[in-house]
């Protein structure tokens, strides 16, 4: 028999989930402003999405929705602000797959992602290219890889920091195709490109944007991208999957979350709201001038994406003993 503490819970949980139910039936949902948490500073790309979106809502539910930066901890403060939310829909988390890697690293946090945190809707993903020096006596995939593989532990490679999806990628790359290059990890892309560019470092694996205008200029090349399609912003770069490495895909992709145990009707209902922004035009027309595709799914299928997720790079931190900075 139950005790009388968990009957009560129990009793509490059916209370609140006919309320939220009620509400939503009767349109009253939201009747305060959303607050989008996300762990970045003001000014850059996750923040410049996080204001698409918001602002999209805000037009679609009639509501005020605010964006609130909370960086540090490599998003983890954000984090665990709406993890220790009410569940009620009000606090939203906007995060990349930093988040999910920091997990498979075993970074020590306040909260359990799994646990403490209900997916919402996968919002975009953004993939990584293979940039290398004009110095690398390589046109293409095939002839990088042959000339990596001639000169095991004598290529470096930068990364925006040990354990960030630019770092994974190109540990991943390396791994599958028997390769060995030294790893010099910067805080943050700009750095990692200004170096490249000098010939400090031989290549690494970053957004397109973040060289774009180095190779139209010469002062890099790149010779691939970790997409299943080729991007309308360089439509001769082919994919990696499309020359050595059928099915290969990587690259930085961002999400909504809020509190778990929040109502599934509030869920549903956010990411309802969420599908219809990303399928207007000037949404998606905004996600490509950073060549983010918008990505469509359900809760569910979203909760599912994060565990394969947290499966893959698990198994790529273990191989290569990585521990958290």
């Amino acid at each position: 028999m139950k005790s009388f503490a968990a009957l009560l819970m129990t009793i509490l949980a059916s209370v609140l989930s006919f309320t939220f139910t009620s509400a939503l039936a009767q349109g009253s949902y939201p009747t305060a402003p959303i607050r989008m948490v996300l762990g970045f500073p003001p000014g850059g790309a996750t923040d410049a999405l996080a204001r698409l979106l918001s602002q999209r809502l805000a037009t679609q539910m009639n509501a005020n929705v605010l964006v609130d930066n909370k960086p540090g901890a490599n998003g983890n403060i954000a984090a665990e602000f709406v993890a220790k939310s009410r569940p009620d829909g009000y606090s939203l988390l906007l995060h990349s797959s930093t988040l999910i890697l920091g997990r498979a690293l075993g970074e020590r946090v306040g909260y359990d992602l799994i646990q403490d945190l209900a997916p919402v809707s996968l919002i975009a993903t953004s993939p990584e290219l293979l940039f290398v020096h004009p110095s690398v006596p390589a046109n293409s995939v095939s002839e990088f890889i042959a000339y990596v593989r001639g000169n095991p532990n004598k290529l470096a490679y930068g990364s925006s920091g040990t354990g960030s999806t630019t770092h994974l990628a190109a540990l991943l790359f390396l791994q599958l195709n028997g390769l060995t290059a030294l790893h010099v990890p910067y805080k943050g892309s700009p750095p990692v490109m200004l170096d490249l560019a000098g010939g400090r470092i031989h290549f690494t694996m970053q957004g397109v944007t973040s060289g774009l205008a180095m190779v139209k200029d010469k002062r890099l090349k790149v010779l691939a991208i970790a997409s299943l399609a080729r991007t309308s912003l360089l439509p001769d770069v082919p994919t990696l999957a499309e020359t050595v490495m059928p099915g290969f895909e990587v690259g930085a992709w961002y999400g909504l979350m809020t509190r778990a145990r929040t109502a599934p009707e509030i869920v549903k209902h956010l990411n309802a709201e969420t599908v219809t922004a990303l399928k207007d035009p000037d949404v998606k027309a905004r996600l490509a001038q950073e060549n983010a595709d918008p990505i469509i799914a359900t809760p569910e299928e979203f909760g599912a994406y994060i565990k394969s997720e947290l499966e893959r790079w698990t198994k790529v931190i273990k191989s290569a003993d990585l521990k958290p900075e």
